[in-house]
């Protein structure tokens, strides 16, 4: 339910804490309908001193970097694969430039940060550089360097993100680095430990690892966590093969600097053994905190979760009626960038354009970037199982040969794909998981036919685009209930 305004006397009709991706969107969609409108966004540096322009964490320090370098090393995969198919080329005297790859990917974001204040402009949304504070539920300050300024609005939109957290251990602050570091880093990372085995931690590991450097993953539990955990698994696996390190079961202890300026990192298994070892640079990927507490928002009377200050918010609207947050500051909704845009914009036009249309927080795909990546959209069997009992799922699994693989010989063991459903009917399909090349290109379309409740039958009754990896979800004939091998058999029969 949308609260009536509070009054004729505020400043704007809306008024945005956050630049990232959700905010941006419902700021130019607000001024679209006729709504005047203000952005605040601040940086505040890392303890390394990095910082960056407009635009969240997706542009300057998230997805799109990510994707950049995920890039470079398949291309220096694909280096090696070329040979084969003919290409006269010295593999073994190709070397790789970090310097290069990273003025590169800073100057692709400094573009987008650009473009982006100009449409900001060319859209009539005021923006402020300058950290915003409640001072009352109707009323936000800010430091600027023109000095202080106090906004009042009819409606608030917190949408300030997440940065990533540091353990609370010796040196990790002095000499560790985060996500919001390593794409901007000067020097070239070398042999690096990654602390932390969820999505960032296994992207960042895949990338350095293909572009020549040691990588090793310490990893807590398990990896992934909230995702399909056969799946988790035969990501590590595939990475291992690519010469990536995991230790399992384990927690950092200590960073210290050596005498020749490396780090020499402590680590600790659930036996209590230690283990140690030097590293050029050590990057934390423990999970990431809303920024809420720096927006003192019990001043507005805003309430957070007490076990991670994150805002419970139903349909976006906080206990504080006028009061609205979206994206990562969001209690259990998925932490994905196109997520925050689209609740972002739906929000936007129930404040000013008369909509009713909720945002529909189901079945939201998304891909893990690692070497071989996993795309999945829906529930994981893990989930499914919960939800509706094992008695009452079946699950369709197959291995596949890309057909880019034939000639490298490369190998197929980790290229799995599994359509969970249920049983009944015709079997309405629950979730898709797909492991291999271009996942997140394959899982986008099979995401639109999720939202139409496609059943196996459906998929089965598809004909297929040959050949392409895509296809091997239509032609899924194999349950793992059946105990038939799921290994493929032949290309084009």
């Amino acid at each position: 339910m949308i609260p009536d305004a509070p009054g004729a006397n505020t400043e704007y009709d809306l008024v945005v804490v956050g630049g990232g991706s959700g905010g941006l969107a419902a700021a130019k969609e607000a001024t679209a309908l006729g709504a005047k409108v203000a952005v605040l966004d601040y940086v505040t540096p890392t303890p390394i001193g990095t910082k960056w322009g407009l635009g969240g964490t997706c542009v300057n320090v998230g997805c799109i970097p990510k994707k950049l370098m995920h890039q470079a090393a398949l291309l220096g995969e694909a280096i090696h694969d070329a040979k084969t198919y003919g290409w006269e080329l010295e593999p073994d005297n190709i070397h790789h430039s970090w310097e290069s790859l990273k003025d590169a990917v800073q100057g692709h974001i400094k573009s987008v940060n650009w473009v982006t204040r100009v449409e900001l402009r060319d859209k009539k949304v005021e923006y402020i550089n300058g950290q915003g504070k409640f001072l009352d539920p109707y009323t936000i300050t800010t430091q600027t360097k023109q000095g202080e300024r106090r906004l009042t609005a009819k409606y608030f939109l917190i949408a300030v993100g997440g940065r990533p957290r540091y353990p609370d251990i010796p040196g990790a602050l002095e000499y560790g680095i985060t996500s919001d570091d390593i794409f901007s880093l000067s020097k070239p990372p070398g042999k690096t430990v990654i602390v932390g085995a969820g999505y960032i931690g296994l992207e960042c590991a895949g990338f350095l690892r293909g572009l020549g450097y040691e990588a090793t993953v310490l990893v807590r539990s398990i990896p992934l966590r909230g995702f399909d955990q056969q799946m988790a698994n035969l990501i590590v696996a595939e990475m291992e093969d690519k010469g990536v390190k995991f230790e399992h079961r384990c927690i950092p202890k200590s960073v210290q600097k050596t005498d020749d300026g490396r780090l020499h990192v402590v680590w600790q298994n659930d036996k209590k053994e230690e283990f140690s070892d030097i590293f050029d640079t050590v990057l934390f990927a423990i999970g990431r905190r809303a920024l809420t507490k720096e927006l003192d928002i019990e001043k507005a009377g805003v309430e957070v979760a007490p076990d991670n200050e994150k805002i419970d918010a139903p349909n976006e609207q906080t206990n504080v009626p006028h009061i609205f947050a979206v994206g990562d500051v969001l209690y259990k909704k998925p932490e994905l960038t196109p997520v925050a845009i689209h609740a972002g914009r739906l929000l936007a036009r129930r404040l000013f354009g008369g909509s009713t249309t909720p945002m529909d927080y189901e079945n939201v795909a998304t891909t893990v970037f690692t070497p071989l990546e996993y795309g999945v959209v829906g529930l994981s069997e893990e989930k499914a199982i919960e939800r509706y009992g094992e008695d009452n799922i079946e699950v369709y699994h197959a291995y596949y040969k890309p057909t880019e693989f034939f000639i490298p010989q490369k190998s197929i063991v980790h290229c799995y794909l599994k359509v969970v459903a249920l049983r009944e009917g015709d079997q309405k399909v629950l979730g898709m998981h797909f492991i291999g090349p271009q996942a997140g290109e394959v899982i986008q379309g099979f995401a639109a036919a999720m939202k139409c409740e496609i059943t196996v039958k459906t998929l089965i009754d598809t004909v297929g685009i040959h050949p392409t990896i895509a296809e091997e979800l239509t032609r899924i004939n194999i349950t793992r209930r059946s105990g038939l091998d799921p290994n493929p058999q032949a290309c084009c029969s």
